[in-house]
């Protein structure tokens, strides 16, 4: 069973979810945020699978909520909700964390796929959004960041395949690797420069100037 917990200022948007949600045998629908200091609460009481934050909320919006949840011993998966998907908010809010985005008004069944997708710790971006989502808003750094210097050559590789949105899969056949060594790649990038997913790294490549805008292919 998937447990998610619903943030969002809106009941009504909340009543929606839930009602979806509610009506997938192997979803439960375990609580309900008018906020985001609530759902920070909620997300570390009640240890949800998948948060499905609303960004724009008072008090604590759902960016500094996601960096929060994010942060917690075992944290949950964060699926953003938002109205337009190449927004600032949005960019911000995968800096944060968040393992992936929806458009409010998606139709019932992709959220109850994105939710799974999410749950099961895989990502459901497009590639070509996410990359002009990054390349919009995107501010390369000054000087070169010194973690990369963690980074194996090999790594750096991998890393700017993933920048460029490849799967694990394409990026085994791109190094002519198996995917399991890919996979294995990519996991001792994520540990070594302290990142939570594979936006995250996405976000790292092009903040650092590894991958520049126009680049990825």
């Amino acid at each position: 069973m998937i447990r998610a917990l619903l943030a969002d200022d809106q009941s009504l948007v909340r009543a929606g979810f839930r009602m979806i949600l509610r009506a997938e045998p192997d979803l439960e629908v375990v609580g309900e945020a008018a906020d985001g200091r609530e759902a920070v609460d909620l997300a570390r009481s009640l240890r949800p699978d998948v948060v499905l934050m609303d960004i724009r909320m008072p008090g604590l919006d759902g960016i500094e909520a996601t960096r929060r949840v994010t942060a917690l011993d075992s944290p949950p998966r964060v699926l953003v909700l938002t109205t337009f998907d190449l927004d600032e908010y949005v960019y911000e809010s995968l800096r944060a964390g968040a393992s992936a985005f929806l458009l409010k008004d998606a139709p019932e069944q992709q959220l109850v796929a994105a939710v799974r997708v999410v749950a099961d710790g895989g990502s459901l971006f497009s590639p070509s959004v996410t990359r002009r989502l990054i390349e919009e808003f995107a501010r390369p750094a000054a000087a070169e960041s010194p973690a990369l210097a963690e980074l194996t050559a090999r790594e750096l590789e991998v890393l700017r395949l993933v920048a460029r949105g490849r799967s694990n899969a394409e990026i085994a056949a791109d190094l002519v690797v198996s995917e399991h060594t890919a996979k294995t790649h990519v996991a001792s990038i994520l540990q070594k420069l302290d990142l939570r997913n594979r936006v995250q790294a996405v976000v790292f490549a092009y903040e650092t100037g590894l991958v520049r805008p126009g680049e990825a292919g």
